[in-house]
């Protein structure tokens, strides 16, 4: 689970249609080539034997990285690489559907005692880190003591790492040596914590206070992959974050980094013997063609990921047609350019052999309040109003019909559909209705007392809502939907614009008022999105700051229970709670719409992960050819 942009912005189509302002978009594009072409320090230089070289597969992300460490960062643009550098223990089997996590760096599943509580992993051996020189010129074997080192790092006081709340007052016997590290400033990673050991070389064992079943979904996010305690030390800043040398046990390895426009990753030539996998027995008959040409082929099968960051649409689509780019997703505001009616790929398109994958993300792209602000925050029956004002004002039909362009639903409730937690029944949002927002808003003191044409405070202070947004023609689009539904209700609205990262940073800190946001899941557990608002998350993933007791407890309880119709029963209850606070707009459930051209081979829609390159290959020649 991992932030996002509120409009995940993606590429879009460029293609036969005469855009507005395409002089502009093409500018951008030529701006982007040169700095794709620009020279950077290469970081390694030996490429695996087995994969080809010549095989180079070229991508692209909306918007820039924060870095490469993997318990440090939190964004979902630097997860695809950090996917790519780091291991899991558990990943998804990439052919299976329904989707099954299976074994990656483990030897098997887990092995949990019957309270629940005692967790006994085990290590395939043989695995090797990337060389670097941190190692002393040696092989460097990962061990369980690296799993247990990086989990330490994400309870360190010091790290304040934005997944803290994966381990936090969850292991046994950790709060003596966390208490330390906080009055020391420093945590010392050879102090014994009981419930987090490393058995012997290759076993993990970890001995939790409660049983947490969402657990094993953790282990299979990059926020818990192993790290080497040699590379962290000799490259670490003040924080004990090492964003810019990632060495892992990964297919891929850094190579080259323009930080906010070009990101290139080789094939990591020390990375385990690993095959394509075989199809499920009852795969269709689309995966099967798949396996069958895939078969055999050692993983990863191309030598080079180039990765531009290209932020707006118009150049990202530009990119694609022009062949620059592989595959890439097509952003809603010019899905009318590349989908016909009945979401089918136009002749352009479907004249050069691409492919359209499409899916409903496991996503939720929604706009939160700062619980903590002292004009739309607090718990009182007039914010409570002012904020379901708010929302009921918000004319989310019109979001999904134009800046979507119908390639979202609706939201019900916090967790999207096609994840476990998702009541089918269950619809807890409010409607759009800005004849009862009005109402609500006289009724509670929001009224114009000075004659101006917008609403004051209950106290007769003026006020404007202040939201998060990004300097994207994207952003400023949305921007004017929401400021003309706060007008017509008589609200005056400004937008804070910061750069995605900066965005970032202010909302953890409680420092933006509002922000269309949003958020997905890797693991498919409802657990990612209930726990937007548990009060304990507050600095990390809750970037409403909301409290409420009964909330966190039915939470905690949540926590206890395998997935099922009582867990169910408990989100319905919470999502009623986040109805009657109103901490949130509920926003929208989208759709991801992939154009693949005909030369990249092994790919399949994978809905928990993105990018999956280690399954990718190219046909070069038909590559070169553009056909």
């Amino acid at each position: 689970m991992i932030v996002v942009p509120g409009g995940e912005r993606r590429p879009a189509d460029a293609g036969p249609a005469v855009m507005p302002g395409r002089a502009r978009a093409l500018r951008a594009l030529a701006a982007f080539a040169i700095a794709a072409s620009a020279a950077t320090t290469a970081v390694h230089a030996q490429p695996a034997s087995w994969a080809d070289s010549a095989k180079t597969l070229r991508v692209m992300i909306p918007i820039a990285e924060t870095g490469f460490d993997p318990q440090a960062t939190s964004d979902l643009y630097s997860s695809h690489v950090n996917r790519a550098i780091f291991d899991t223990l558990f990943s998804y089997d990439y052919l299976a559907r329904p989707y099954r996590m299976v074994p990656n760096t483990a030897a098997a599943m887990p092995e949990i005692s019957a309270d629940g509580r005692t967790w006994t992993i085990r290590l395939k051996r043989g695995i090797r880190f990337a060389d670097d020189p941190a190692f002393g010129g040696r092989p460097r074997e990962l061990t369980a003591h690296d799993y247990v080192y990086a989990w330490k790092r994400l309870l360190d006081p010091r790290m304040r790492s934005p997944y803290l709340w994966y381990l936090n007052g969850k292991v046994a016997g950790a709060d003596g040596v966390l208490a330390k590290a906080k009055a020391d400033g420093r945590l010392d990673y050879d102090a014994e914590i009981p419930g987090l050991r490393a058995v012997d070389r290759y076993t993990i064992r970890l001995v939790l206070n409660e049983p947490d079943y969402v657990l094993q979904g953790y282990m299979s996010h990059v926020a818990m992959a192993a790290v080497a305690r040699e590379v962290i030390e000799s490259h670490g800043d003040a924080s004990g974050w090492a964003m810019t040398h990632p060495v892992g046990t990964g297919p891929f390895r850094l190579k080259e980094w323009r930080r906010g426009q070009r990101i290139v990753l080789e094939a990591n030539p020390g990375y385990r013997e690993e095959l394509f996998p075989a199809a499920p027995a009852n795969a269709d008959a689309g995966v099967q063609a798949i396996a069958v040409a895939m078969k055999g082929k050692r993983l990863p099968q191309v030598g080079r990921v180039e990765i531009s960051v290209i932020e707006e649409s118009g150049p990202q689509l530009l990119a694609f047609n022009s062949g620059a780019l592989d595959y890439a997703n097509v952003p809603a505001d010019l899905v009318g350019n590349v989908l016909d009616p009945g979401s089918r790929l136009k002749a352009y398109y479907a004249g050069r052999k691409v492919a359209l994958h499409r899916a409903v993300r496991p996503s939720l792209s929604y706009t939160y309040f700062n619980m903590e602000d002292p004009v739309v925050g607090g718990y009182t029956p007039e914010r409570v109003a002012l904020r379901r004002a708010i929302t009921m004002a918000f004319n989310v039909p019109d979001l999904v019909r134009v800046w979507w362009q119908e390639q979202a639903q609706i939201a019900t409730q916090p967790i999207p559909p096609n994840v476990a937690g998702h009541g089918a029944k269950v619809d807890v949002r409010a409607p759009y209705d800005p004849a009862t927002a009005r109402a609500l808003l006289d009724r509670f003191g929001y009224r114009d007392r000075d004659g101006d044409g917008w609403r004051d405070l209950p106290d007769g202070k003026p006020f404007t809502l202040m939201m998060g947004s990004t300097p994207t023609n994207r952003d400023r689009e949305r921007d004017e939907l929401w400021k003309r539904s706060m007008t017509d209700v008589g609200i005056r609205i400004d937008f804070v614009k910061q750069k995605f990262p900066e965005l970032l940073r202010m909302g953890r800190a409680g420092l933006l008022q509002m922000w269309p946001v949003g958020w997905i899941t890797s693991y498919g557990e409802g657990d990612a999105f209930m726990q937007l608002l548990y009060s304990g998350n507050i600095g990390q993933s809750n970037y409403s700051r909301f409290r409420n007791d009964e909330y966190d407890d039915l939470y905690r309880r949540s926590k206890l229970l395998r997935d099922g119709p009582e867990r169910d029963r408990l989100y319905a209850r919470m999502a009623g709670i986040v109805a009657a606070y109103a901490p949130w707009d509920l926003g929208v459930y989208s759709y991801e719409n992939t154009l693949v051209r005909p030369w990249v081979r092994g790919y399949l829609k994978h809905v928990y992960w993105e990018h999956p390159w280690k399954f990718h290959d190219i046909d070069v020649a038909a590559q070169r050819a553009g056909n």
